[in-house]
C-alpha cells in the first residue's frame, strides 16, 4: 500500500501546498493540471473560492445544484482580485481555465511542495451545495475521505494544529494514527 496515495487520478484534482500560519490564517498557493502559474490564497475562503472558480470553469465535478447569488454581484474574479486586507500574497492575472487543455503532467503536480504541508485534493461530487471527495496529508501519506468543504478545511487545519477541537464536540473525519 505503500504510495499508492501519491497519485492524482482525477481531471480536477490539485496540489494545496501551505506555506504559513500567521495568526492562525493559513496561506499558501495551489496547483492543477490546466495551468503552471500558481494560485496563491491568504485564507482558506481564498483557498476554497479559488478551487471553486477552476471546478465551474471545467465544469467538472458539475454540481448538483445552481450557484446562487443574492448580492446583485457576479461570482467572477472573486479568487483572482484584490488580496485579502493584511494578505501579503501577490495577485498576479485572473487564471484562463477555458481551454481545459492540461499544460503540467502529474508527476510535475506531484512535485509541488508547501512549506508546512502538501495535500491532494480530489473533488469527486459537487452535492448539497458543497463537496465530497478525497483528501491526501502527501507529507504523512495518509488518505481521508471528505463529505463537505468544512469537514476538508478541519482536516487541513488540523494536520497543521491550527484548529482546536472543542471540547465535547464529536470530529466528523479524522487522520488515520
Amino acid at each position: 500500500m505503500e504510495g499508492t496515495q501519491s497519485y492524482i487520478g482525477t481531471p480536477c484534482g490539485l496540489v494545496v501546498c501551505i506555506d504559513d500560519t500567521t495568526g492562525g490564517r493559513l496561506s499558501g498557493r495551489f496547483y492543477h493540471f490546466y495551468s503552471r502559474k500558481c494560485h496563491p490564497f491568504c485564507s482558506m475562503d481564498e483557498l476554497v473560492f479559488g478551487m471553486e472558480e477552476l471546478f465551474e470553469a471545467l465544469k467538472f465535478p458539475y454540481p448538483s445544484v445552481k450557484r446562487r447569488d443574492f448580492s446583485g454581484r457576479s461570482q467572477k474574479g472573486r479568487a483572482g482580485g484584490e488580496a485579502s486586507p493584511g494578505c501579503s500574497c501577490k495577485r498576479g492575472e485572473p487564471h484562463n481555465f477555458a481551454e481545459r487543455r492540461k499544460v503540467m503532467g502529474e508527476e510535475e503536480l506531484l512535485a509541488k511542495h508547501g512549506d508546512l504541508g502538501t495535500f491532494i485534493i480530489r473533488v469527486q461530487h459537487r452535492q448539497n451545495s458543497s463537496w465530497q471527495g478525497r483528501i491526501t496529508w502527501s507529507d504523512k501519506n495518509k488518505t481521508v475521505n471528505f463529505r463537505s468543504i468544512w469537514e476538508m478545511v478541519r482536516l487541513i487545519g488540523d494536520a497543521l494544529d491550527t484548529v482546536s477541537q472543542p471540547e465535547g464536540v464529536e470530529q466528523e473525519a479524522q487522520w488515520p494514527e
